[in-house]
């Protein structure tokens, strides 16, 4: 009951300035009951013993007590109590994203720290972290190239299927048309209003079934936009070699296609990165984050219910009550 109370809102919160009549009722009713005592009183006879008020004489004064609980509850009917229920509907639509990620033996080069495969991980896991939103995808590529996570809401389970990755674990090379087909192939029955594709390399096509642009043509024909990055630094990068020795490094030549890159981004409405180091691998994911951003509407509404109608019930009933006692119990002969 308190805590309804404490919900109440009122419309015309000036109405309670009215309530300064209750203390003037109060004066005028002592003042009345002053005037009607006896002006002369018996002195008690030693011995006599004291009457007893009767229960009709003790409860005389609750006719005005009802009176002024009655008032108060007008008053606060006619400030317009009112209980209201706000709510919000968050409309958020979400961007369906696939990421396509090159794990090629060259992606080992230790150019980026640990090497080029584990930094490119750890950008993306933030990437996705920043994104709780959205459905992301993982596809992964080297000389051939599948599926390691579908689009899914449950970036806890993508982000424990990106732990798994790892060089090696399909045949080697860079088959950059097909890690874009079979992303693209996620995303052509998304009904998302806007769809992504983020591809990852370090090298030169070189291998696979779909010539990269022909799959660029397919990414523009689904209204997929692609965004490409290079990775690895400028001349050489260091690259450990397995030895009977040990592991050796050597420096190998880093070349990346950047005039393919560049045109899959363009034909696709994308555009083309070149990371040097994992510092600007994550600025650039962090730009394609602020290039990608999720629509969300926010429609807030309130409904106002009416309190008033029930303290002009409670007013009612008490100012009856005070009547009818005034009427019987309490009625006075002329």
């Amino acid at each position: 009951m308190i805590a309804w109370l404490l919900e109440l809102k009122f419309l015309y919160p000036w109405a309670f300035g009215l309530l300064a009549i209750i203390p003037l009722l109060v004066l005028w009713y002592i003042f009345r009951r002053n005037r009607l005592r006896p002006a002369l009183q018996l002195p008690k006879l030693p011995g006599s013993k004291p009457i007893k008020q009767s229960l009709r004489l003790r409860f005389f004064h609750s006719m005005f007590v009802l009176r002024c609980i009655g008032l108060v509850a007008l008053i606060i009917a006619l400030a317009r109590p009112q209980i209201s229920s706000d709510k919000t509907d968050t409309n958020i639509e979400g961007i369906d994203i696939v990421l396509s990620l090159d794990i090629s033996s060259s992606m080992l080069s230790e150019d980026f720290h640990p090497n080029r495969i584990e930094a490119a991980k750890d950008v993306a896991l933030k990437f996705v972290e920043g994104r709780p939103q959205d459905r992301i995808g993982l596809v992964v590529f080297s000389g051939e190239s599948f599926t390691q996570c579908p689009l899914t809401i449950d970036h806890r389970v993508l982000k424990e299927l990106f732990k798994e990755i790892k060089s090696g674990i399909i045949e080697d090379g860079t088959a950059l048309g097909d890690g874009l087909g079979t992303a693209v192939n996620r995303l052509r029955t998304s009904k998302a209003k806007s769809k992504v594709i983020i591809l990852l390399t370090d090298g030169v096509n070189n291998t696979g079934f779909i010539d990269p642009m022909a799959a660029a043509d397919m990414a523009r024909e689904f209204g997929i936009r692609v965004y490409t990055i290079g990775v690895g630094t400028m001349g050489t990068a260091p690259y450990p070699f397995q030895t009977p020795f040990g592991v050796q490094y050597q420096q190998i030549p880093v070349e990346i296609d950047e005039p393919l890159l560049q045109q899959i981004a363009s034909a696709t409405g994308g555009k083309f990165f070149r990371a040097v180091n994992k510092d600007k691998l994550e600025q650039i994911y962090s730009e394609i984050d602020k290039l990608e951003k999720s629509k969300i509407e926010v429609l807030s509404y309130s409904r106002r219910d009416e309190k008033a109608f029930l303290f002009i019930i409670i007013a009612l009933i008490l100012l009856a009550f005070e009547l009818l006692m005034r009427n019987t119990i309490y009625r006075t002969i002329p």
